[in-house]
């Protein structure tokens, strides 16, 4: 893949003066000089001055001809995250469209999520939501993405592993969904040079080395078609040339198909653009009169669009040599929608921003609609975005009605699949299917070209529960359970509360006395349910685990019970000790004293101690002791898992602290787990920093997996918890480490 030349601000401006007139130009140097004011002192990993990304983002923005409002964003877009600028500056200053653009493709970076995949699909849900108010904000974004992915080479290999990852599962399928295929193929191709480098450069490898052969054999097939095709008078606007075939495009043929590269038919192609449908048409039959077509091998997007609205002829023929040649026959409007798609709606031309936003509205409306409909049936963020990949970003299949339209449907859908697409209502009343004139069972899987006829009656009782497994859309899916919601409230409502009650009562106490009215709707409203109803129907239809209902209600009971074990426990061990001394000890006032391990037992003298080998508690970290049984007090760190669960059962704890918090000893041991990329030196890189630091390194283990990702866990010898963090900071400054942590064993 050839290097992308970087853009410097005079170069977006000049690309944005060859279709913009000077006030939009003026509006969009402004933008830049705000950016470069705002990010002035920042710096990428690359070391690189920050304006320089979105000096790139902004070129690849002028590059599409988008409007100013759109480029001015591509230059905004990281103020608000990354800058002292809020968002009520940017509207100010450039008004509310630009400021709404920048809004959505703010990451949602200041609030704290329960994992980084929450938090990543929290964001992803954001932006597909934000295109329902302005679909630049996705424009924006993916020219974002596709910069950073340019530059994906100063980030460590795990990293890029991820960003790539996430680009091939989120951002190129949106690209593909919208037919700004410019983009989409560029974000597929560095996708897999981080996912798969290895068949990356061999494919790169394989197409460099017989590329003159190509290029030669092109040439020829050019020379012919323009000979075939000299008669038919097309107009001196026509244009034939060679179409490159883009790297991940040859890869999944190779890994779906099962396929050598020397059998990829269509690596040569070639692509001709004329003026009209009807030209299309005529240069399809003069080629088909010429050159023997491949069966199965011909597409007609022009009668039959794809859903981003991409239209174009495509055959594949014997070509000269009587070698396979793959043709492709489209409009020069055809071609821009094909490039650029929704984003070719959005170009600017002077004078008719409206007419544009009208003609993109109508182009978006079904992805948009698809993305809210989704919003609107999912429970949570990870459903809606499970949603999303299953159903919107999934290869689709075309099927038509009887009556001829045409309806797209993810792969691998039936006819109940297809029903719920038409309309709910003709879903829940269906009773058959025909496919191509013949009855068919409803998990027949619909194949594109195929005719569906959906057979329904309005006696028809409503679905079968054994639906649920016959259906592959999440869309048809939360249709048929929404039915049964409605249908069966009543019952569910029911059987929830009955549900709850027996949790509660199988866990040691009466529901009765807990579930009071107060307390119900306290719960209720707790885990975001508007009314009790809803919360007891949505343990009932099994989407609420009645297990967490019952901890929310017996949690101030459950806290009152461990309170007073641990009194009773406490109690008990002074009871224990208190019957082991003489008489007249009983009487005298109890002593502390510092046990061998340099640890003081409150209220207890005495007392055999031991540090925990679970988790290896040192000098400066906060502790507890626990009451074993012939073995005296086991020290375990307070955040020690198996301390915790010994609190939970209300097991003998005690109150134990360091005599010397700096620590005695200069070899307490604790378990340390480093982890880096494995190259070549790491392991003595990390033992030297270890040498530098302690004495003490009893033991090494080390694994590496197959991304080349290695783990080193030691055990070592230091003084304190000051000591220790000063080896961990250490080995943090490593090249190629990214992760030090302290173990549980």
């Amino acid at each position: 893949m050839s290097e992308v030349k970087e853009l410097s601000h005079e170069d977006v401006l000049k690309k944005v003066s060859s279709y913009m007139n000077d006030e939009h130009v003026a509006l969009v140097e402004r933008a830049y000089r705000f950016a470069s004011i705002c990010h002035h002192d920042q710096r990428r990993k690359s070391g690189e001055p920050y304006i320089i990304h979105p000096i790139q983002v902004a070129g690849i923005l002028a590059e599409l001809h988008m409007d100013p409002e759109t480029v001015c964003a591509g230059y905004l877009h990281d103020i608000v995250e990354d800058t002292g600028a809020t968002l009520g500056d940017i509207k100010e200053i450039f008004g509310p469209t630009i400021a709404l653009i920048v809004d959505g493709d703010t990451k949602l970076g200041k609030i704290q999520y329960k994992s980084n995949k929450e938090q990543m699909a929290a964001t992803h849900r954001k932006l597909l939501l934000a295109m329902s108010k302005d679909i630049r904000v996705m424009i924006v974004k993916l020219a974002d993405r596709l910069h950073n992915m340019r530059t994906l080479q100063h980030l460590r290999p795990d990293k890029q592993r991820r960003i790539s990852n996430e680009t091939l599962e989120i951002y190129a399928p949106i690209a593909d969904r919208l037919g700004i295929s410019t983009i989409k193929w560029e974000l597929e191709d560095l996708s897999l040079r981080y996912l798969n480098p290895q068949q990356y450069y061999r494919i790169v490898h394989l197409m460099n080395s017989r590329r003159d052969q190509r290029v030669e054999y092109i040439d020829e097939a050019i020379t012919e078609i323009k000979r075939a095709i000299s008669d038919l008078k097309l107009g001196s606007d026509v244009e034939i040339y060679g179409r490159p075939k883009h790297i991940y495009s040859i890869y999944r043929k190779m890994v779906n198909q099962h396929k050598q590269f020397s059998q990829i038919y269509d690596l040569l192609a070639v692509r001709i653009v004329v003026d009209s449908i009807r030209d299309c048409y005529a240069a399809l039959g003069a080629i088909h009169t010429n050159w023997k077509p491949m069966p199965g091998r011909f597409k007609d997007y022009i009668a039959m669009p794809k859903a981003n609205g991409y239209q174009s002829l495509h055959t594949t023929i014997m070509g000269p040599g009587g070698k396979p040649l793959e043709v492709q026959i489209r409009t020069h409007h055809m071609h821009q929608v094909a490039e650029y798609g929704v984003a070719a709606h959005w170009a600017y031309k002077e004078g008719k921003t409206n007419g544009v936003q009208q003609t993109c509205d109508s182009q978006k409306l079904n992805v948009v609609k698809e993305i809210l409909e989704l919003r609107s049936e999912s429970n949570g963020t990870d459903e809606f975005m499970q949603g999303v990949q299953s159903d919107i970003f999934a290869d689709k299949v075309y099927a038509f009605t009887p009556k001829g339209d045409v309806i797209e449907l993810p792969q691998g859908s039936g006819p109940l699949d297809m029903a719920y697409q038409i309309h709910t209502e003709v879903g829940n009343h269906t009773t058959g299917a025909k496919v191509n004139g013949r009855i068919v069972p409803l998990n027949y899987e619909i194949k594109t070209g195929d005719i569906v006829d959906i057979l329904t009656s309005s006696s028809s009782a409503g679905p079968s529960r054994d639906w649920l497994d016959l259906v592959s859309t999440r869309r048809a899916r939360n249709k048929i359970r929404q039915f049964f919601r409605a249908h069966d409230r009543e019952k569910y409502i029911e059987e929830g509360k009955q549900m709850l009650e027996r949790e509660i009562r199988e866990a040691g106490f009466d529901p009765f006395s807990l579930m009071t009215e107060e307390k119900i709707e306290k719960v209720a409203q707790q885990i975001h349910y508007q009314t009790s109803d809803d919360m007891f129907a949505a343990i009932g239809f099994g989407d609420l685990a009645p297990v967490g209902v019952r901890n929310r209600f017996t949690a101030d009971v459950r806290k009152k019970e461990e309170d007073s074990r641990k009194q009773a426990a406490e109690k008990a061990v002074l009871e224990d000790h208190a019957t082991l001394e003489k008489p007249d000890q009983r009487e005298q006032k109890k002593q502390v004293k510092e046990t061998s391990e340099g640890i003081i037992v409150e209220g207890v003298d005495n007392l055999l101690t031991r540090l925990s080998h679970c988790c290896s508690p040192i000098p400066g970290d906060e502790i507890i002791g626990y009451i074993t049984k012939g073995r005296g007090v086991s020290v375990h760190r307070a955040d020690c898992p198996n301390i915790k669960a010994a609190e939970k059962n209300g097991q003998r704890i005690i109150h134990v602290y360091w005599a010397n918090p700096n620590g005695d000893k200069t070899n307490y041991n604790s378990n340390i787990e480093v982890q880096g990329y494995n190259r070549s030196g790491l392991l003595n890189d990390v033992l030297r920093s270890v040498n530098n630091t302690t004495k003490f390194l009893n033991s090494v283990n080390g694994k590496v997996d197959h991304n080349k990702m290695v783990t080193i866990s030691m055990t070592i010898g230091v003084r304190n918890l000051q000591q220790l963090q000063f080896i961990m900071d250490s080995l943090k400054n490593i090249k190629d480490v990214y992760v030090v942590k302290r173990t549980i064993r």
